[in-house]
């Protein structure tokens, strides 16, 4: 018998109609619900989906959960819904509880993929070490822990997504003033500064938490500098990961209990020596994401690894392993973005002619997602990083 599969917001990221297009080839009957218009869906999201429901509110529980009552209704039981979607993490483990879904994460599982400090818990779990940290509820514990572990600190919300709401705090002055105007609504970690560059484990799992396919990316700027600064930016994919830390991942895989799924999680590599978590060099959890990287990194990381994890990701819920031939040919591929207030040397024309033999994808980040990545951006792969890093300099130079 078919199965019914609901993917909520097929069209956003643009390129999710790629996971229903996969799902479908496998023999699922796959279902949209999402609040664009059908025919404002582009023609292959409509392609890759045997019916849509458009709710014109999706923040509206009740109504998503009229969808999927139309779909059992018309379909029989829903076997799968899935967003891979941070947004709608939490709604869709509440449409599973009402509608007697097993498969995908519960209520109580998105409370470890959503609160960051409950992450560090299970990071602990794995044997790895997280940075210090604590809840803030007064001004005097802030101040605390600031005493302890020096400035600067870190500070943003338990249960937020991106950089939004993240700040960088360097002195006493600083916390008195971000104390006062935090939202007080909202829970807020604070952290030990950690010096060093971001990178991530990305990746699909099977339904016993391994790996069965893995991938990283390296952000070396500081993601709320971009954000406050409005900078632009560039990001990569690298060819191969090393042992260490694909074992480290993979223990933060079972430890977290991530059964066929996507993930995306985050890491510092120290610039320098630290005095609590190690040697310069040394790869430290930060957070957990259990769906893919942001926008249209799923490509990028297709780009590098010569793969389709669209495809893996349909194989891990339709076989439960990966069979995509991963033998092919490997890559460093970059995501160079662009602001639209600077001025730059190097037209996109320029960037095309110079690089035609490089670049795989262009185009321009939805608004929503503008302030975290800039917004146009051009993505292209090369055999070595010097590559990458003298593409970077041509993409982003600006006119003085």
């Amino acid at each position: 018998m078919m199965k019914n599969f609901i993917f909520v917001s097929p069209h956003f990221p643009s390129s999710y109609w790629r996971f229903c297009l996969a799902l479908k080839n496998r023999g699922f009957r796959v279902l949209g619900i999402g609040d664009a218009p059908y025919n404002e869906l582009g023609e292959e999201c409509r392609f890759a989906l045997d019916e849509y429901y458009c709710c014109t509110n999706m923040d509206d529980f009740e109504n998503e959960k009229k969808a999927v009552q139309y779909f059992q209704d018309k379909y029989g039981k829903i076997d799968y819904i899935e967003s891979n979607n941070e947004y709608w993490l939490e709604k869709d483990a509440r449409i599973r509880s009402e509608f007697n879904i097993t498969t995908g994460p519960t209520l109580n599982d998105i409370e470890k993929y959503k609160l960051k400090s409950l992450q560090k818990e299970y990071y602990a779990k794995a044997g790895l070490k997280c940075a210090r940290y604590i809840l803030v509820d007064t001004l005097g514990n802030a101040k605390e822990f600031a005493k302890k572990v020096s400035y600067p600190i870190f500070a943003k919300p338990d249960n937020g997504v991106g950089a939004q709401d993240t700040h960088k705090i360097n002195n006493e002055v600083e916390l008195e003033a971000w104390f006062n105007r935090k939202d007080n609504k909202k829970t807020y970690i604070m952290e030990e500064y950690v010096d060093g560059k971001i990178i991530s484990f990305d990746g699909v799992s099977d339904s016993n938490a391994n790996v069965i396919f893995a991938t990283s990316n390296i952000f070396e700027n500081d993601n709320s500098a971009i954000v406050e600064q409005e900078l632009d930016d560039m990001y990569y994919c690298v060819p191969k990961i090393s042992d260490e830390f694909l074992e480290m991942g993979k223990k933060a895989i079972k430890a977290f209990e991530v059964k066929n799924r996507f993930f995306h999680l985050e890491w510092f590599v120290l610039n320098s020596d630290h005095p609590y978590l190690g040697k310069k060099g040394t790869i430290v959890p930060l957070e957990a994401n259990m769906r893919p990287a942001g926008a249209y990194t799923p490509d990028l990381i297709n780009f590098a690894n010569s793969t389709n994890c669209y495809e893996i990701y349909a194989d891990s819920i339709a076989y439960d392993e990966n069979r995509e031939d991963m033998s092919y040919t490997k890559y460093y591929a970059c995501a160079c973005s662009r602001r639209n207030k600077y001025r730059y040397v190097h037209s996109l024309e320029d960037i095309l002619k110079n690089y035609h033999n490089h670049v795989c994808f262009y185009g321009t980040y939805p608004l929503v997602l503008r302030d975290d990545m800039g917004d146009s951006f051009v993505m292209a792969k090369f055999s070595t990083l010097e590559e990458v890093q003298a593409f970077d300099k041509f993409v982003r130079e600006k006119v003085n």
